[in-house]
């Protein structure tokens, strides 16, 4: 972005010299230079470019087959609810196509999962520039042959459809979060309950059940809070706020994270609905 590229302009020899040149003249420079050191200890890009750069995990292999497990304990822990068995079939897949990815999530949190990412490598402009007149050099003016699709030139600024920077950071700040509150067994049996049954959704049946059923599993939370923390009067409310921080959490960035690296592009309806009928 022109932040960044402005940035290196100004870490430049030539430019460091004569902006020293500017300051020593200027009857201010003594105040300019001390605040010199603070304003290029911050080198994040004000205009939040960072955010949109596609990012990959570090070792796909090992963090894919961590949330598939965590994906596996998680439909095992709705399948032992009761309550959750009493719910029709369709009620059930409703609520489970919902709320996995958010379930998910909080698994890794409870699992103490680390998420180490790369940021993933974009052509420069001169590459784009080449590689654009080279394709269209070779390239007939017929359109594709028949039975392949056109997607594109594979070198335009990396796949669309990968995470994005701000994306993961979100994921990383809720398992931080999660983390520095230390939760428990129990707090995330509690806070799983509440995020399964949502009374919310469209097209449900059964929709008073459902909403007892979130409304238990809060006062069960909160009278669990108050019996073991009686001392903090504000953890209620802090783990209120990681139900909220979990509404940030996309479905489908979960899918090309965790799943796609490993078993490429994947239906997770249809996953979900093999994996709850199936004794897991």
């Amino acid at each position: 972005c022109r932040c960044c590229a402005d940035g290196r302009r100004q870490s430049s020899i030539l430019y460091s010299i004569l902006r020293s040149q500017e300051r020593a003249a200027s009857p201010a420079g003594q105040g300019m230079r001390r605040g010199q050191g603070a304003a290029q200890g911050s080198r994040s890009c004000p205009c939040g470019g960072w955010r949109r750069r596609r990012v990959s995990l570090r070792s796909p292999q090992v963090a894919c087959k961590a949330a598939s497990a965590v994906l596996v304990k998680t439909l095992r822990f709705v399948q032992n609810v009761p309550c959750f068995q009493q719910l029709p079939l369709d009620e059930q897949l409703l609520l489970v196509r919902s709320c996995w990815a958010p379930l998910l999530v909080l698994g890794l949190a409870q699992e103490r999962v680390q998420l180490e990412t790369v940021e993933s490598t974009e052509p420069s402009m001169l590459q784009r520039i080449l590689t654009t007149r080279r394709q269209g050099e070779h390239t007939p003016p017929r359109g594709p042959a028949p039975g392949r699709h056109h997607h594109g030139p594979a070198a335009g600024g990396g796949d669309p459809h990968m995470p994005s920077a701000g994306e993961i950071q979100a994921i990383k700040g809720f398992l931080a979060k999660c983390w520095s509150l230390d939760i428990s067994t129990k707090e995330y049996a509690y806070l799983k309950g509440t995020v399964l049954f949502n009374p919310d959704l469209p097209g449900l049946q059964c929709t008073q059940y459902i909403e007892g059923l979130q409304r238990e599993a809060q006062q069960a939370l909160n009278e669990h809070v108050r019996l073991i923390h009686r001392g903090d009067e504000a953890r209620f409310a802090k783990l209120n706020v990681v139900l909220s921080l979990l509404r940030s959490i996309n479905a489908n960035v979960i899918a090309e994270l965790f799943f796609k690296p490993i078993i490429g592009a994947v239906n997770m309806d249809d996953m979900l609905l093999e994996m709850l009928c199936a004794k897991l």
